[in-house]
């Protein structure tokens, strides 16, 4: 029962990490919907309840008392499940947008990275499908690099849930995490953050190519003190698959979204995509828009056990460079103009 209450505290609160261990960890956010990722858990947890009520009851007696042994799995990596990676219906997911994974460059199985994924869009839907699943092949195209797809560590406090999530080799974006799979787990760990997490998702609109990046440098700090290099992926299209309500600064809109970003760890929006069985009707079904993500030259980066902030500066300042040169190779491959411009905030 006090894993249960945990539970349910955890997501309540969104995951309230402190402000120094938020940027700490990655000043980032979820690849994956978190309204979502939220009502899966919480549909699981009712059903688990329900099942006390039941003949099924040892059932949930014996799952919960799993659980309690099992707490800090996700910490150290998850279980990851090939399996359950290769699902057939994630190739159909891949297809219906259709979604591509790009490799420009070979990674070294001696060294550890950070991805850093732009933009976030609504969903995240590419960072989900390329790294979360096999369903683009990315176990081939980056043989011996083992991808972990980080996301709000609120999402593990969910019965159930947190079984998929780590079978899917998701972790959760905290410090504990991630410098537990940058240290002691090897090498050839590849952790895909998405840097600019829920602020950046409020600007997703199609059309638009916008990155929250200037004042990001947590993940950077993070891979110093880790000698991890720095990876940028642009995601080409992933603003496209929904149109969303946009609120300008100063807005009541706008001010809401702001005090759940900032007290319950997520941001709001208001959005939509196609209907069920029209394309010409409103509906959570995303539009069947082509998202290619592009994965840049590794940025080589030293093990500073104690980095500075000039170090900090230096290194997100070439990360930066980096990104808006990969955008700038590949944007008119992908249906961009020359003229565009990706803009950083």
């Amino acid at each position: 029962m006090k894993t249960l209450i945990a539970a349910y505290s955890g997501v309540l609160r969104g995951e309230r990490r402190s402000g120094a261990a938020r940027s700490q960890s990655a000043n980032g956010g979820s690849a994956l919907s978190r309204e979502g990722s939220g009502r899966w858990g919480v549909a699981c947890s009712i059903i688990l309840m329900y099942t006390f009520c039941t003949d099924c009851w040892l059932i949930a007696v014996l799952y919960f008392t799993w659980l309690v042994f099992d707490w800090n799995t996700p910490k150290k990596g998850g279980r990851r499940s090939q399996w359950v990676r290769n699902w057939a219906v994630w190739r159909y997911f891949r297809d219906y947008f259709p979604i591509q994974l790009v490799k420009t460059h070979n990674l070294l199985t001696t060294r550890n990275y950070i991805f850093g994924y732009h933009p976030h869009g609504i969903m995240g839907l590419g960072a989900f499908c390329n790294f979360s699943t096999e369903a683009t092949e990315v176990s081939k195209k980056f043989p011996g690099i083992r991808p972990y797809l980080a996301t709000l560590a609120g999402n593990f406090r969910m019965p159930v849930l947190r079984e998929y999530l780590m079978s899917g080799g998701i972790c959760p974006v905290n410090r504990d995490t991630i410098d537990y799979l940058l240290s002691k787990n090897g090498n050839g760990n590849a952790i895909i953050i998405v840097v600019g997490g829920a602020a950046e998702s409020l600007s997703s609109m199609p059309g638009k190519n916008a990155v929250t990046l200037r004042n990001r440098k947590g993940f950077v700090k993070l891979a110093l003190r880790h000698g991890a290099d720095l990876v940028p992926v642009y995601s080409f299209g992933e603003n496209e698959v929904y149109k969303q309500v946009i609120f300008e600064e100063g807005s009541w809109g706008r001010w809401v979204q702001k005090k759940f970003q900032k007290y319950i760890g997520f941001a709001p929006c208001i959005f939509h995509g196609r209907g069920l069985f029209s394309s010409d009707t409103w509906g959570l079904v995303p539009y069947s828009k082509p998202i290619t993500t592009v994965v840049g030259e590794p940025i080589t980066i030293p093990k500073l056990e104690h980095p500075t902030q000039q170090d900090i500066d230096l290194y997100h300042a070439m990360y930066m460079e980096a990104l808006v040169k990969l955008f700038d190779k590949h944007k008119t491959k992908f249906g961009l103009p020359e003229t565009e411009v990706l803009e950083v905030n």
